[in-house]
Formats: structure tokens, C-alpha cells, sequence
């Protein structure tokens, strides 16, 4: 080729588009099923592959190993050109959200992604303070265990969440601790360990307990504490919210190791709270934010009304790290 005649591949004109690096993700998110992926982008399987072929012509490199046709696995080029089109499509995104807010900086639609707990005992009051000031702000609240939360705003479904220590393990989150909540264990009025100035792990495991479903943290750091002082606590029921096990204890069917958090003293005049600080370790709520997400500036204010530590500097910091 003579010498300052550019190659044929550098006159080619890019034709790579967002909708191609969306319909490559979401195939890799339906565990390489591109049926299941063109029907959650309400479009049709032959269009998705299409799309994708051409995106590997574009990038010359196999993004999936195939087989008589069908996509089999992910090719090691591929896992990284993959890790690449989402922080393209979560960026994009994030633009658009910009000039969302230049345009209209008082409205919009804001997902909370939070636990039952926190979502009846915690955050009434703070939404209903965030509402008087952005009454033009919609709040829609998804409400999951703390690995659910988690995903829901890992996959951009949820703008911020809000759960216990589960938070802070996911590597794509920034995680703020806010609140630190001891625990209690919750009884009728004048059950036998109401007697106990400084009640024991022995004297609790005497009677039935309530307990948070297998899949909530509480659930399994309440077990081993017992396990590790060598007994077997009696649950005889487990449950998805305390509300519902503060139920079932107001039916004197056992007792409920929670979070002061869900215990309120002038409403839950049925029952009666035993401190159980030394016994277990407190409980931290912690507010997650996907890193390097970008956040309309009314809920840097909701922040800052759920926890004075959330200031909109130390968030934003924080998210660019």
C-alpha cells in the first residue's frame, strides 16, 4: 500500500449505536437466551441477532462462541467488551438525566428501593417533608429483602436504596452508613422474661421466636450468635416484615428479636421491648447509590433530610471514586 494512503479500515464510518450495546446486555443479562432478551426489549429475536452480528463485524472480534448457530457462551473478548456497553449505557443514561434536570429541576419520578422496615418505620416522615417541598416529585418506593434492594439499584431500577449491612458488599454500589439501631427482643405484656433486669441468649432460647424470613441478614446474624453460644433457638415461624411478627407475638405464639427501629412505644402499647443491645450486634441502615451514577439535585436534598451525614458534596465525591 503506498505510504501515506490510509488503510481501508480507518475510512470506514462507525455505525456502532446504543441500541446495539443495549440489545449485547441484555442478552448477557437473560443468561445468553435471546428470546427472553428480544421479548424484554419488545422486539423480535431475528432483529436482536441481527443487531449483535453486526455489531461483531463492527468490532471484529466474537463476542459469543456459537454452535450450529446458537449462542453457547461468552468469549473472553467478550466479558470485556460486555463490562465496557454497560458503563457506556449507565453514562448515556446519566446524560440523560442531566439535561433532565437542567430542564425541569423540580419534577420527575423517584425510586426508593427499601425493605419493609425502613419503609413503614423510617421513611414516612422523610418522604412526607420531601414531598412538601417537591410536591411536583413523584415517590415510588420497590420494597425487597437487602440483596433484592441491592439489585434493584445496581440494574438502574431504583435511584437510591436503603436496607441494613447487605448494602455495603456489592462492589458496583457506594454505600453511606447512616443510622445504627440497636436490638430488642419484642413479648406481651408480663411474659416471664420481663422479670430479667439483664435478660441471657439462654433465657430467650427457653421460649418459641419469630423471625425474620432466611433470606433477610437479621435472620442469619440473630442464628449464629446463638449457635455460637452452642443453642438451638426454637423458631417456630418466620415472616417477611415485623409487622407481621409483632402480630403473631400480640397472639402470645413466641417471641421477636428486632431492630429498636420497628418497635414504637406510644403505639405498640400490646407489647413490650426488652433491650438485647449486649447480646447482639446493633444494626447499621445504610443508603447505597450506584457508582458514578448521576443524581437529580432533589435527591441530593432527600439525602440530606434522611441522614445530616449525606451532604451533597460527600455523595458526590464519593460516587466519582
Amino acid at each position: 500500500m503506498p505510504e501515506g494512503r490510509p488503510h481501508p479500515i480507518s475510512q470506514r464510518t462507525p455505525t456502532m449505536t446504543l441500541q446495539q450495546l443495549r440489545y449485547l446486555c441484555e442478552v448477557a443479562k437473560h443468561g445468553l437466551n435471546i428470546s427472553d432478551a428480544a421479548r424484554n426489549l419488545f422486539t423480535s429475536q431475528p432483529g436482536v441477532s441481527k443487531q449483535i452480528r453486526a455489531l461483531e463485524r463492527e468490532l471484529g472480534v466474537e463476542i459469543f462462541h456459537r454452535k450450529n448457530g446458537r449462542i453457547v457462551e461468552l468469549s473472553a473478548s467478550g466479558k470485556r467488551i460486555i463490562s465496557i456497553a454497560e458503563k457506556i449505557l449507565h453514562d448515556a443514561d446519566s446524560l440523560k438525566k442531566m439535561g433532565s434536570e437542567f430542564s425541569n429541576q423540580d419534577a420527575g419520578n423517584f425510586v426508593i428501593a427499601t425493605t419493609h422496615t425502613q419503609a413503614r418505620y423510617a421513611l414516612p416522615d422523610v418522604i412526607k417533608r420531601f414531598s412538601a417541598k417537591y410536591p411536583r416529585v413523584t415517590v415510588q418506593l420497590r420494597q425487597g429483602n437487602s440483596n433484592q434492594v441491592s439489585q434493584f439499584v445496581l440494574d438502574g431500577t431504583a435511584d437510591i436504596g436503603i436496607a441494613t449491612e447487605t448494602l455495603a458488599i456489592y462492589p458496583g454500589l457506594k454505600a453511606f452508613p447512616c443510622h445504627l439501631w440497636e436490638r430488642i427482643v419484642i413479648t406481651r405484656p408480663g411474659h416471664p422474661l420481663q422479670k430479667f433486669t439483664k435478660i441471657t441468649l439462654k433465657e430467650i432460647a427457653r421460649y418459641p421466636i419469630i423471625a425474620y424470613d432466611r433470606e433477610f441478614s437479621a435472620r442469619q446474624t440473630v442464628t449464629q450468635i446463638f449457635e455460637n453460644a452452642g443453642l438451638s433457638p426454637n423458631i417456630v415461624l418466620s415472616a417477611l416484615d415485623a409487622d407481621v411478627m409483632k402480630a403473631c407475638v400480640e397472639l402470645d405464639l413466641g417471641v421477636a428479636i428486632l431492630t429498636r427501629l420497628a418497635y414504637d412505644d406510644a403505639k405498640d402499647t400490646n407489647l413490650a421491648a426488652i433491650d438485647v443491645g449486649h447480646l447482639f450486634p446493633s444494626s447499621t441502615t445504610y443508603v447505597a447509590v450506584r457508582k458514578r451514577n448521576f443524581l437529580k439535585a432533589y435527591i441530593f436534598d432527600f439525602l440530606e433530610l434522611f441522614s445530616l451525614r449525606l451532604k451533597r458534596p460527600t455523595v458526590e465525591d464519593a460516587l466519582v471514586d
